[in-house]
């Protein structure tokens, strides 16, 4: 059976492998769409900008 050492170090293994699932989700469903879509909005903004800024030929 396990050691008191052994067991602690089974539940902090577990534990971290807990903490880093749970993170990898959270940066995959949340946080790089966040990421991805404020960028592409801001991109789309300088589009307008540089658009306005440039004078239209005649």
């Amino acid at each position: 059976m396990f050691e008191f050492d052994q067991y602690l170090g089974f539940l902090s293994f577990l534990t971290i492998l807990t903490i880093g699932f749970w993170l990898m989700i959270f940066l995959l469903t949340f946080v790089i769409p966040y990421w991805l879509t404020g960028s592409f909005i801001e991109w789309l903004n300088e589009l307008k900008e540089g658009r306005k800024e440039v004078p239209k030929r005649k």
